[in-house]
């Protein structure tokens, strides 16, 4: 983990606002003290979680996106660091492990050109170098007892946590994507809205569910390919389901989980199909913040739950005042898996 940033006791002290008679996450996380074995911490710890930040958007730079979800891994752990600790939720479940130190490659994207032929390869070649790092760390969670809950960053990351978690468990995984998009577009180099389709391509994605997908923005080449993958690879609208009313939502939820829950699987969360969250591809029209956590509660309470990843969400995109709203609603997400990956089924 070369590439990984610790987060530090004092940063820890940064994001912590203490006060008299309350009892804070940021007071009970658990921070690995330097010059401590990692992963040997990890094995040993009884904490459960671990929380892992990916401060970038090269992959929705390389998608045509706007920039800004490299924001989100800050504006989130300050959120979390003040949740309260009480009955309900524990701070002391949690490993904060750091943030992935893509600082160069944030510095190499500064100059590029995604409308450009040669810069597009540069920013697909900066993915990869991402890719790498992505999946070493969530292999390394995973092959230590833990789950990640990997927070920040574009969907890119999705081709990252899938392969870590699958190398970790010997076997492909599956994946369910709360998202307006379906991500499974062609492999033409690394961003994005490909993710999924990588990962399906080179063996590390059995199953895939796509939970949400907009009409609108789904193209007929990605339906076409879905459509003659129907087996390993399925998808709902948000469309028939809230709009036209032809689906129930809590029983697509039921039948999501049936197709992909007797392997391992991933709980992939797009902010950008929640109304009005500051995104590279914002939306109007969505699901509510409330069937949101619905949903990470209902699959994150299933045994087969091998990780929650939170991404899209971009705070420096949000310029009203109360642009700590992205990192509080990652608090309310993160804290949602817990409780009920704490009962699982």
């Amino acid at each position: 983990m070369e590439k990984l940033i610790p987060f530090t006791i004092n940063d820890l002290a940064k994001v912590t606002n203490h006060r008299s008679g309350e009892i804070k996450f940021g007071e009970k996380m658990i921070i690995i003290p330097n010059g401590v074995d990692k992963i040997d911490f990890l094995k040993e710890s009884e904490a459960k979680y671990v929380l892992l930040g990916i401060p970038e958007d090269i992959g929705v730079r390389a998608n045509y996106g706007r920039p800004g979800a490299a924001s989100a891994w800050q504006s989130a752990i300050k959120s979390i660091a003040n949740i309260q600790h009480n009955r309900f939720s524990k701070g002391s479940q949690i490993i904060v492990l750091g943030q992935i130190n893509v600082a160069e490659e944030m510095r190499d994207v500064e100059n590029l050109d995604f409308n450009d032929i040669d810069d597009r390869s540069k920013l697909s070649q900066l993915v990869e170098k991402i890719d790498k790092e992505v999946s070493h760390i969530i292999f390394t969670i995973i092959k230590a007892g833990k789950i990640p809950i990997i927070i920040g960053g574009g969907h890119n990351n999705a081709y990252g946590n899938i392969k870590g978690a699958a190398l970790a468990k010997g076997k492909p995984v599956n994946a369910i994507n709360f998202d307006a998009h379906s991500d499974f577009r062609i492999l033409e180099g690394r961003h994005s809205g490909n993710g999924f389709s990588y990962a399906y391509e080179e063996g590390f994605l059995k199953k895939y569910f796509i939970f949400g997908l907009h009409e609108n923005y789904t193209s007929k080449s990605v339906l076409d390919i879905i459509k003659k993958l129907e087996d390993r690879v399925r998808y709902n609208t948000y469309d028939s389901i809230n709009i036209r009313k032809e689906k129930d939502f809590n029983r697509e939820m039921i039948g999501a989980l049936d197709f992909i829950k007797n392997d391992a699987f991933g709980i992939e969360i797009d902010l950008d199909a929640i109304p009005n969250i500051a995104s590279s591809a914002m939306t109007i029209s969505g699901f509510s913040v409330e069937e949101l956590r619905q949903f990470v509660s209902f699959f994150g309470e299933h045994k087969n739950a091998a990780y929650l990843h939170i991404c899209e969400g971009a705070p420096d995109l949000d310029n009203s005042p109360n642009n700590n709203l992205i990192g509080k609603l990652i608090g309310y997400l993160v804290t949602d898996f817990m409780k009920a990956s704490n009962e699982k089924i």
